[in-house]
């Protein structure tokens, strides 16, 4: 009799082990999501990437002129140390030093006008993805999608991974509206990562 409650209750045990872990698993699915990726192949992201490094050349091309031009009044200086007045030579040494803080200030104006610049043209790309999840995650019953930059994920199964997915119906068209997707308790997005990844921009140098 001892025996026989035992054996059953290493049976409960052993389905208990086995189900409690698919109950779980369906309470806590979660998936993860590329937005770089995805920023990078609609064509909405594509155009966005354009314009950003259409502006981003522009305001290098600026910032090179200015440099180049820095440069040459330091070999300016520097020639003329030895025949020029103290009172001369120092005029021209603050003349360099307010042209290269001002060339500084620049590249910093110009580092947060790209910033804006980049969420400006990503806003609401970001916005109709955001939407999408939203319905991805309710319909598949997720109850976490993870920004895979943003959430130190190493790795994941490709089925858990909606990227291709929030791929192909932002280039079919879903999620133009300004109210779609699931209801307000849905599932929200991850986190905004930043974005269409704009080009490396080169710091200036001291000269």
């Amino acid at each position: 009799m001892k025996l026989h409650r035992h054996a059953s209750t290493l049976v409960a045990a052993l389905l208990l082990s086995v189900i409690a872990p698919k109950l779980y698993a369906q309470a806590t699915r979660i998936a993860v999501v590329d937005l770089q990726r995805a920023l990078n192949e609609t064509e909405d992201g594509r155009t966005a990437k354009r314009r950003l490094k259409a502006l981003f050349n522009r305001r290098q091309q600026a910032l090179d002129k200015r440099q180049t031009e820095l440069k040459a009044l330091k070999t300016e200086i520097e020639a003329q140390q030895k025949v020029l007045s103290r009172e001369a030579l120092q005029k021209r040494v603050e003349e360099y030093q307010k042209a290269f803080v001002e060339l500084q200030s620049t590249y910093v104006e110009y580092q947060r006008e790209l910033a804006a610049k980049e969420a400006q043209l990503t806003r609401e790309i970001i916005a109709r993805m955001e939407r999408i999840l939203r319905r991805i995650g309710q319909a598949e019953g997720y109850a976490l999608i993870v920004e895979r930059n943003e959430g130190g994920v190493v790795w994941v199964p490709s089925n858990l991974d909606v990227t291709d997915l929030v791929i192909q119906r932002y280039n079919a068209g879903e999620g133009r509206e300004a109210s779609g997707g699931g209801s307000s308790g849905g599932g929200a997005a991850a986190p905004r990562g930043g974005s269409s990844g704009s080009s490396g921009r080169r710091s200036t140098k001291r000269q």
